[in-house]
């Protein structure tokens, strides 16, 4: 490493408001080999740092994200803790919502010999999830493009619905509401709208005892947990004060 190069690095990405200036140089240094200068270029613009090394790190593993796609949050780390403590052997999980797919593939890790799929309406994440996903990918909405047959065998439901109100988009960091597809942030008027559509279908493709996980705010908990309750499952509430994470747990009892 040139600590020249690394010290300039350093100095570009702290005056554009990079908090993590240093680590970031380190990244780039290492990922680069002759297109450094672009690469930093891009980073100074605003562009979210993974779009610009072509990974995000999820839960200690590295998984394809290009622009156009979701990046993955630190925060979501205890969804898939929750479905890997539900699933086993020859478990039957499905991820919707799936984006770069690191949820379902990171299931698929911890858990060996799953069948996985995964479904994403945006073409960008079909083709980044295809490259991170031991299973089936999907292209379509929700549940629309998936095969008939694991209508009521789902054991395990992952859907990192987007829940962000409407009218707080405009509230998010800037690398998330001017680089991220709209329809992954984008829940609607309460933020509730896709979670609406994917509980309300879920009892359908669950297996009994199956569950269904997705993530909320912890304002938002409890109407989802009721619209989890209306769709009749059985639904509780977890949440990590570390991750900074609530997620709703829906359960088809029988």
């Amino acid at each position: 490493m040139d600590f020249d190069d690394f010290d300039d690095i350093v100095a570009r990405l702290r005056a554009a408001g990079c908090v993590f200036a240093e680590d970031e140089a380190r990244l780039l240094l290492d990922q680069a080999s002759d297109g450094l200068p672009e690469m930093v270029r891009r980073r100074v613009a605003g562009e979210p740092l993974e779009y610009v090394l072509g990974w995000a790190e999820f839960a200690g593993r590295r998984f394809v994200v290009a622009p156009g796609v979701f990046v993955p949050r630190h925060r979501t780390e205890l969804l898939v803790r929750l479905a890997a403590g539900f699933a086993r052997t020859r478990s039957v999980v499905l991820d919707l919502c799936c984006g770069s797919g690191a949820l379902g593939a990171t299931v698929a890790a911890e858990v060996p010999g799953i069948e996985l799929y995964a479904a994403d309406i945006e073409p960008a994440a079909v083709e980044c999830a295809r490259r991170n996903v031991p299973g089936k990918v999907c292209e379509g909405d929700l549940y629309s493009p998936l095969p008939a047959s694991l209508r009521g065998r789902v054991n395990v439901l992952i859907s990192n619905v987007p829940y962000v109100p409407t009218d707080e988009v405009a509230l998010m960091p800037p690398e998330a509401r001017d680089h991220e597809p709209r329809v992954a942030l984008d829940g609607g008027p309460d933020g509730l709208d896709v979670l609406r559509r994917v509980v309300a279908e879920a009892p359908e493709w669950l297996a009994p005892g199956g569950h269904v996980l997705f993530e909320a705010s912890e304002r938002q908990a409890e109407a989802a947990a009721a619209e989890v309750r209306r769709a009749g499952l059985a639904a509780a509430v977890e949440q990590s004060e570390e991750l900074g994470a609530t997620v709703v747990v829906g359960l088809r009892e029988h």
